[in-house]
């Protein structure tokens, strides 16, 4: 389990700014600050990187078997 650091509250100008595209998108200010976390959690998820795994024991031997000598 991943816990977030706790967000600092906006400052005034920055309430007012996502109040603005809150209301251009048509949303309540709550709506749109949950779609905007929402939005930023997938893509920090896309932007992990894969940790691409050894091959097993028996893969190893089986590729191992198939190669000639």
């Amino acid at each position: 389990m991943t816990t977030t650091p706790p967000k600092k509250p906006l400052s005034k100008g920055q309430l007012a700014y996502e109040q603005e595209r809150a209301r251009k998108a048509g949303k309540s200010l709550d709506e749109w600050m949950k779609a905007k976390a929402r939005l930023e959690a997938e893509e920090t998820k896309k932007a992990a990187p894969k940790v691409e795994k050894k091959p097993g024991l028996i893969s190893r031997l089986i590729d191992k078997a198939h190669k000639p000598i």
